[in-house]
């Protein structure tokens, strides 16, 4: 009996190790096979959707072709350094990541995702650059025109000269998250860093100045300012207070300005900032884009899920529903 057992288990081990050894040769085989096979073309593509803003399919073949690799098509696959090929293609600063693969028809696929501005830096020595939503550094783009939320007074003098990683990530949250809100994209029209490193906001609307402190807590920060635009601001006008302060939890104060304020220019101001509101809606009702907004706490409604801002009703507008 324990003859037999021996030799049952010697016969499974000596049976796996034969197919163990015949599936290693075919894929061994299939690999040496693929690396004789040739290039049967290249196929580019930029970003998920095809569309490219900073670099042109012809400029990532130029990379490609600078490292080598020219006349592609019929050219073994083995001979190709991939990896090499990738880094290459991500020195380039507008490009985030390339992937290099040959699919099963020999054709060399080159999928590259650009990098994502978010906003426009002015630094004190009066330079400009760029900043993307891993926080990197960009030079501008040539003749590409883009509509950014912009930051003035970065305390350096050239790009890249002095790294405040602190003050770069929120430099690039809040420049990504009024880069994608509708209403704040559209509200506010400068931000400055101040020598002490937090954040001056000047609207587009009234010549108020918002004192937001540093960059931590801006979801909260903004939606305080949205309940003072909607319950203070709407009634009073918006050239009555000269600065508003949401820098510390929990508080908005008010400074109000000395002089009387005119009621014509309230109003006006008042159905300017409407006019953003209802921009941004059809913004909203265009866009294709999902966003992932995680509220303040349950059932608190934040201004980019807000359908109704509750600003008093436009008398003309209604007058021309009823029509």
């Amino acid at each position: 009996m324990d003859i037999r057992g021996s030799l049952k288990k010697i016969l499974a081990v000596a049976l796996w190790c034969i197919l163990g050894g015949g599936a290693l040769a075919l894929l061994v085989a299939a690999i040496n096979k693929k690396n004789s096979s040739v290039c049967k073309g290249v196929e580019v593509q930029i970003n998920a959707d095809g569309k490219e803003v900073f670099v042109s399919k012809r400029e990532v073949l130029r990379i490609l072709e600078k490292e080598g690799v020219k006349d592609m098509d019929e050219k073994r696959m083995k001979n190709f350094n991939l990896q090499k090929l990738e880094d290459a293609l991500r020195k380039n600063a507008w490009i985030k990541d390339a992937q290099l693969y040959f699919d099963n028809n020999q054709v060399l696929k080159v999928r590259v995702t650009e990098r994502e501005p978010v906003a426009r830096i002015f630094m004190v020595s009066g330079g400009s650059f760029y900043m993307d939503s891993s926080g990197k550094q960009l030079p501008l783009a040539g003749t590409v025109a883009l509509r950014l939320p912009v930051f003035t007074g970065y305390p350096s003098d050239k790009p890249g000269s002095r790294a405040d990683s602190a003050l770069d990530r929120q430099v690039k949250d809040l420049g990504l998250y009024l880069k994608r809100d509708s209403f704040w994209s559209q509200a506010i029209e400068q931000v400055n860093i101040t020598p002490s490193k937090t954040f001056e906001m000047t609207p587009l609307i009234g010549d108020q100045v918002i004192e937001f402190g540093d960059g931590n807590n801006y979801v909260d920060k903004f939606h305080r300012l949205m309940i003072f635009y909607k319950k203070v601001m709407s009634v009073t006008g918006f050239e009555k207070y000269t600065r508003i302060n949401v820098q510390y939890a929990g508080q908005i104060v008010g400074t109000r300005r000395g002089g009387p304020v005119s009621r014509t220019d309230s109003l006006q101001a008042l159905r300017n900032v409407m006019d953003i509101i209802r921009m941004a809606r059809k913004m909203e009702m265009d866009t294709a884009t999902v966003r992932d907004v995680k509220p303040l706490e349950k059932n608190v409604i934040t201004e980019q899920n807000l359908k109704s801002f509750d600003f008093p009703e436009d008398k003309n507008e209604a007058t021309e529903q009823k029509k």
